[in-house]
């Protein structure tokens, strides 16, 4: 690589990404950051601290990203073992004072303490692996768990003589900047290098965590799409009975399903038919099986599964609109996704969510929990099809104009090079 007058050389920038699982069904988008970062000339190695689900292991590219990545569970005792021998015998100052730091960690009492030990127990192998690779910056995707596995990382390889250039950075999404503790997150913020946000929601909720005098280094790069999801033409949608509603997500609670389900039920129960199509696999299947069962709308709800990226956009062009009911969210892609596709989108009033979806503008937003605001924003989708055409028609323009993935990528890309280039 050359420098910007061609005749000096660009030191190449190298460095670890660090994720609960790689590849990650719902998780898309981080997939997504290390192509494009790769593309642009940096060399990135993946590390997962679970092996990724076979079943959501989906495509081509799933399966190159699967076998690539180095994952610490489920444990292989050789490599386990030897790792923590290694890393004691070599350095038994630094192993100690790594240990002694990751059980003094926020927060405090025997769970905590718990918890941490395990950190420290799967950051050694991740460690012994960078080293071997030549690696001395990891970057974690989400505050915790890979956030504190992350840190550990770089404290061992830091405290280790000749590692004063081991170094480390996270990306802080939406939840999981609530679900880690205030105290914890805090920590992390001094210790890292580099803090990226998503969102402004994000970046203001770390700030006020974050002592001042790191404010500097917590900075926004948003997530994005790009390639066929902006060039491709808008499909004509269905405009009869009953609305084609679709939702993609993890099925979890924090994702509202109960909440959408509910909305439904009261839409059905004053005449008004909507068929919804739920994308996405979780440990709530059962619960939303039986859910549907209860509220007397199974026979309108289609439990659609796992489904891989090469196959998701069938999906979007079948329905007429898309519905988010999250309790909490960064800026979701699925909504951004939803939005390329021309689809008029009905999404909770939280978090970062207004940061993308302005109400009667680009979509329709809703307080989050509230199954009768919910049922009434899809009634109006239901009942007036030229204003889903009018919000899917600025949605795109919304995430065309300011959501293009290159933008945040090459954001992303200029941050790593400024730390790392020294």
């Amino acid at each position: 690589m050359t420098g910007a007058n061609g005749n000096e050389p660009r030191p190449r920038i190298r460095l670890a990404y660090l994720a609960t699982l790689y590849p990650g069904l719902s998780h898309s988008f981080v997939q997504r950051e290390v192509h494009a970062l790769r593309a642009r000339g940096l060399d990135i190695h993946t590390f997962a601290l679970h092996e990724s689900n076979p079943d959501h292991v989906l495509t081509e590219a799933d399966r190159a990203a699967d076998e690539s990545t180095f994952t610490v569970l489920p444990l292989r005792w050789g490599d386990f073992l030897r790792s923590h021998l290694r890393a004691l015998l070599t350095g038994p100052g630094a192993y100690l004072r790594t240990l002694t730091f990751a059980l003094r960690r926020p927060p405090g009492g025997f769970h905590g303490r718990w918890w941490q030990l395990f950190y420290f127990l799967e950051a050694v192998p991740i460690w012994r692996e960078c080293t071997t690779r030549g690696l001395s910056h990891i970057h974690a995707h989400f505050t915790s768990p890979s956030g504190d596995v992350a840190q550990l990382v770089a404290k061992l390889g830091a405290e280790r003589r000749g590692g004063e250039r081991w170094s480390w950075s996270f990306s802080a999404h939406g939840t999981d900047i609530f679900n880690d503790g205030p105290s914890s997150l805090a920590s992390k913020v001094e210790t890292a290098s580099l803090v990226i946000c998503i969102s402004d929601f994000g970046r203001s909720q770390v700030m006020r965590l974050a002592a001042e005098d790191h404010w500097g280094k917590v900075r926004v790069a948003r997530c994005g799409l790009n390639g066929d999801w902006l060039a491709n033409a808008v499909p004509q949608r269905n405009n009869g009975t009953p609305l084609r509603l679709l939702s993609v997500g993890r099925l979890e609670r924090e994702k509202g399903h109960s909440v959408l389900l509910e909305a439904i039920a009261r839409l059905s129960d004053r005449g008004i038919p909507v068929q919804l199509d739920l994308v996405g696999d979780g440990t709530r299947l059962d619960a939303l099986r039986a859910r549907a069962r209860e509220l007397g709308v199974e026979d309108q709800v289609t439990f659609a599964g796992a489904v891989g990226q090469d196959r998701i956009q069938d999906h979007y062009r079948r329905a007429d609109a898309f519905c988010l009911p999250s309790l909490g969210e960064g800026i979701p892609v699925v909504l951004m996704e939803a939005l390329a596709s021309g689809l008029p989108a009905v999404a909770s009033n939280t978090m970062g969510i207004p940061e993308l979806i302005e109400d009667g503008v680009t979509g329709l937003l809703v307080p989050a929990g509230r199954p009768d605001e919910l049922g009434h924003a899809i009634e109006r989708l239901a009942r007036d099809r030229a204003l889903g055409r009018r919000l899917g028609e600025t949605g795109r323009r919304k995430v065309i104009d300011d959501y293009n993935l290159d933008r945040g990528i090459d954001q992303l890309r200029d941050a790593f090079t400024e730390l790392l280039a020294r």
